[in-house]
């Protein structure tokens, strides 16, 4: 993979909420390009915009002004049912409040995108197997989300995003509702698809998160307030971090 050409890229993007005196700016003439193969993180305090832009990248929000693009593909011009299509084929989403359909086990959980994508049951279901295998969980694949832990179950939901082969996972503080332990699990998986090659964005609080990043963007007030290049990630920096071994 072309680790020089932009997976994701925005230009002068803006969200509104509100009307007149109460309107206000959450994402504020922001420019991005996220190249394929990079893990980007995204951090500042709470009501910075941060979340937002991820939906404005992921077109689970549509701009008030600006362009998205997934590829060589304009994302804020397409129809909802476009939109949802390209969801579906393009992009892995992955939540702090997990959003795992709780009547479906584990394995049901991580088929489901693929099998909305139109692949066969028999695929969807080997794929499953091989991402519940990669994220250590082969053992729970059919126990339903109330019978996981919140660690196994942000697990699952992250083999859920990569079901379909994502050109980009978008993640928004995956690590929020996890404790120590399950934390220092989901990041030892965001360092594996980092050097794997995987695109990633991930919204979040932590340092412990960043610190698996290949750049970090700050934000403030909806805007960008530095982009940094991150040195000495990796599994050594963190598990320096975590307090892990080495």
């Amino acid at each position: 993979m072309n680790v020089s050409s932009p997976v994701v890229r925005a230009y002068g993007l803006v969200k509104e909420h509100g009307q007149g005196e109460s309107r206000v700016r959450a994402v504020d003439e922001v420019d991005l390009e996220v190249p394929a193969g990079q893990m980007l993180a995204v951090m500042g305090p709470s009501g910075c915009g941060k979340s937002t832009l991820l939906h404005l990248l992921g077109g689970l929000e549509r701009p008030s002004g600006g362009e998205v693009w997934l590829a060589r593909r304009r994302v804020d011009t397409l129809s909802e049912r476009a939109l949802a299509r390209l969801r579906r084929r393009s992009l892995g989403f992955v939540f702090q409040a997990f959003h795992l359909v709780e009547e479906l086990s584990a394995a049901e959980n991580v088929e489901l995108p693929a099998l909305l994508a139109g692949r066969s049951r028999r695929e969807a279901g080997r794929r499953a197997r091989l991402l519940l295998e990669r994220v250590g969980l082969t053992r729970r694949a059919r126990h339903l989300p109330a019978e996981l832990s919140g660690g196994q179950r942000q697990r699952v939901a992250i083999a859920r995003a990569l079901a379909n082969e994502p050109l980009i996972v978008l993640a928004d503080e995956p690590t929020g509702n996890l404790d120590t332990t399950a934390t220092r699990d989901v990041l030892r998986i965001f360092e594996d698809l980092r050097s794997a090659g995987q695109t990633l964005v991930i919204v979040t609080h932590d340092e412990r998160v960043a610190a698996t990043a290949d750049r970090l963007v700050s934000m403030r007030d909806g805007m960008f307030v530095d982009d940094t290049r991150l040195a000495g990630t990796g599994t050594g920096r963190l598990g320096d971090l975590i307090g892990l071994e080495g």
